[in-house]
């Protein structure tokens, strides 16, 4: 507990005098816990009485306890105690308070003020966390419960504010990074928000000054990801150990957050570097559908969310975002350069750094990046798309998803494929539900030739048809682009083998080039070892893998087992 709670007395209370009446659960995301559940935690807890106007959580601040409501009425409330504060929520007897970002180390969205005095039962965070991990039933319902609950804050907007322009590449920057680590918050755009102006001189602000994030009375301006990613209450690195650990994982895709959770589980001391989110290009997808055990399809962020708790729940170190920039070794440890000038030293590493959507060869494409052209497609492209005329353009899995995704969102939706038919690099069932959907147009045999506007807004899109030569305007006001990958091994240079598309060659391929460093160890290569020993490569980012999210956590989890092969092999020869 982080000391005792404030308490403001209920004549002075912020909310004011009323009758709270209970917000009821429509959603599943506010459950009354079982006599029983509440006995079993109450044994890692204290029961206290609460008063009106006492302060349990604070928006902004990490959550001292979780709480479970006994008697009273609790109000979750929305910049408490300003003139903008709202309720967004009141709980009663046996729901319990708190958010997903109490299992992950995030700080809290609301304030949680008590309206009606009464009784809590207070469990220090630590021991929550280590109950939803190990008990199977209650823990299944709290992680269920939170993770629905950050999908409701995501859709109601509130945590911190982004104030810019939609066509400032720093405010995209800003909200692509909000969107992909699944933070709450809400975008206030100088070009159509009506409250935009008022905000900025309630702040004292100019419009030069933009974008800022806003929280509370905390303001950043224009600040970088690991600036936001520090208020929010994610790990950056910089309280990192500094000594070596057994396993850096760097890349927090499918393959990388697989490898995180077998290796702490295993008992090796694990840490995962991701640049920009966790579950990496699998986490942009709206909805993955052929994924083992998952038959209604499971949304990349909750299945990233899902693994990273699960990593945590053994140990595992998870930072975001850190990049890598450069690989060496030194003194019989392999140290990873970082973009904030520190370096993460390991006795083992496991490359899982995937690829980067490849970019459309057409002239001008640079002049709508920043406003109009995307890699994704998140909860904020649907946002920026709403009631716009799109293109979709893509053949393989990944602009699958986006098309019928977005096909909810857009005014019309356009899948440009390059291909004979949709089902040559697309799953059949994929390719079905679109052919079938009135609202979206495929064109095959089509390439994107031109892309026309006016001062960097995307206006509409010139295609041709490939068999005919025939070309022909499509409208559009966003173009979305998921035409392949390019791995991101540049920062990797001469440190192993690559081939000709510079993704990392494994085990046989490197078998005779390396032949002579294996030696000294008595063994060949392993096969997800690079050219260089105790260095694994897994899932897209790997030369020859299969490139799909399965087989990236197969992958992921076989390099933490070769991971203990190789250590096993280096004590041996006492190396």
């Amino acid at each position: 507990m982080s000391g005792p709670p404030a308490v403001v007395p209920s004549s002075q209370t912020p909310l004011g005098e009323g009758e709270f009446t209970e917000t009821p659960d429509v959603s599943g995301a506010f459950p009354r816990l079982e006599p029983a559940q509440i006995e079993m935690l109450a044994a890692h807890g204290e029961r206290r009485p609460t008063e009106v106007g006492e302060v349990l959580i604070t928006e902004g601040e990490p959550d001292p306890a979780f709480y479970v409501v006994l008697s009273g009425l609790v109000a979750l409330v929305e910049s408490y105690g300003t003139p903008e504060q709202r309720v967004v929520r009141v709980h009663g007897p046996s729901r319990f308070l708190g958010e997903l970002g109490m299992l992950t180390g995030q700080v809290s969205l609301f304030t949680a003020v008590v309206v009606a005095g009464g009784e809590v039962l207070a469990v220090p965070v630590e021991k929550i966390r280590k109950i939803v991990t190990q008990d199977a039933g209650l823990g299944d319902e709290i992680l269920r419960a939170y993770l629905i609950r950050r999908s409701l804050a995501i859709g109601l907007g509130v945590g911190f504010r982004i104030v810019g322009s939609r066509y400032s590449a720093d405010t995209l920057r800003l909200r692509e990074f909000a969107s992909r680590n699944r933070l709450p918050h809400r975008f206030i755009d100088l070009e159509t928000d009506a409250e935009s102006e008022q905000t900025l001189r309630h702040l004292g602000i100019g419009p030069r000054d933009v974008p800022l994030v806003v929280w509370g009375k905390r303001m950043l301006r224009n600040p970088s990801n690991a600036e936001l990613a520090a208020m929010i209450g994610l790990r950056t690195g910089t309280d990192r150990d500094t000594t070596a650990c057994d396993l850096l994982v760097v890349g927090a895709g499918p393959a990388g957050l697989a490898a995180g959770v077998y290796g702490a589980s295993e008992g090796l001391r694990t840490v995962v570097l991701d640049a920009v989110a966790a579950g990496g290009q699998a986490a942009t997808s709206s909805r993955i559908e052929n994924y083992l055990g998952f038959p209604a399809g499971i949304s990349g962020a909750e299945l990233a969310e899902r693994a990273v708790i699960q990593a945590d729940k053994f140990g595992a170190r998870t930072e975001v975002p850190v990049s890598a920039t450069a690989l060496r070794r030194e003194d019989g440890h392999y140290v990873v350069q970082l973009d904030n000038g520190a370096a993460a030293v390991a006795r083992t590493l496991v490359v899982a750094t995937g690829a980067r959507y490849r970019k459309l060869p057409v002239p001008g494409l640079e002049e709508f990046e920043e406003t109009s052209v995307f890699y994704a497609a998140t909860q904020i492209e649907a946002q920026i798309c709403d009631q716009d005329p799109v293109v979709v353009v893509g053949g393989g899995n990944s602009a699958g998803q986006a098309t019928l995704f977005l096909a909810d969102h857009a005014a019309k939706v356009q899948l440009v494929v390059r291909e004979n038919t949709l089902d040559e690099f697309m799953s059949r069932y994929l390719a079905d539900r679109i052919l079938a959907d009135p609202r979206i147009e495929v064109l095959v045999h089509t390439e994107v030739r031109e892309l026309l506007g006016d001062r960097g807004m995307l206006e509409a899109v010139v295609v041709e048809d490939t068999c005919t030569g025939r070309r022909r305007r499509l409208e559009a006001r966003e173009l979305m682009v998921f035409i392949g990958a390019t791995p991101c091994t540049a920062w990797l240079a001469d440190s192993v083998e690559l081939d000709s598309g510079g993704y990392i060659r494994t085990g046989a391929a490197v078998a005779e080039r390396a032949a002579e460093v294996f030696a000294e160890l008595g063994r060949a290569p392993l096969p997800l070892e690079t050219s260089a020993p105790g260095v694994f490569a897994a899932g897209d980012v790997r030369s020859g893998s299969v490139q799909r999210v399965a087989s990236a956590v197969g992958e992921g989890a076989m390099a933490v087992r070769l991971v203990h092969e190789h250590l096993s092999g280096v004590q041996t020869a006492g190396v």
